[in-house]
């Protein structure tokens, strides 16, 4: 068998992960981002977003609250190079597409509102939840946003930028 680099050769086993180039374009931006940052609303719907919500039957927690609200906004057209595990930790991705940070304002949520509770010692990766215009919702329906009943737990509160 005839090879390009000889046998004893290993500069070709590569044992580093390969490099993952992003390519820019001269163009302008058609996807799901209006810029650099924020929704376009033609790309994100948030009727899309409060239906998968609403969608969300359960009355106990599965403990992936973070998932059900990632698979909501992509099921409303958010589109993710990566995302975080922990629920505490999703802020700056909210950020990213399009949700700026508000002052908490539990007594009058808007549709598509999300919150994040930070982690506890007893919670490690904290909690998210999104307002479906009925109620909060994460893994389950929530009865209300004070899910941990501990009034030292500290919360960012997300509204999509208009």
């Amino acid at each position: 068998m005839i090879y390009d680099n000889a046998a004893t050769d290993t500069a070709y086993f590569n044992t580093q992960p390969q490099v993952q180039v992003i390519a820019k374009s001269a163009q302008k931006h058609t996807g799901p981002f209006d810029g650099a940052r924020g929704l376009s609303s033609k790309f994100f719907s948030l009727d899309l977003f409060t239906n998968k919500l609403k969608g969300i039957t359960r009355q106990t927690s599965t403990s992936k609250c973070a998932r059900s609200i990632r698979i909501a906004l992509q099921s409303a057209g958010a589109k993710f190079q990566s995302h975080p595990v922990a629920a505490s930790d999703w802020g700056d991705t909210l950020k990213t597409i399009g949700y700026r940070q508000i002052t908490p304002a539990f007594d009058n949520p808007q549709d598509g509102d999300i919150y994040i509770i930070h982690r506890t010692q007893k919670h490690k990766y904290g909690h998210i939840a999104g307002y479906s215009g009925n109620s909060w919702v994460s893994d389950f329906k929530q009865r209300s946003y004070d899910v941990y009943k501990d009034k030292n737990v500290k919360y960012s509160y997300y509204r999509l930028a208009k």
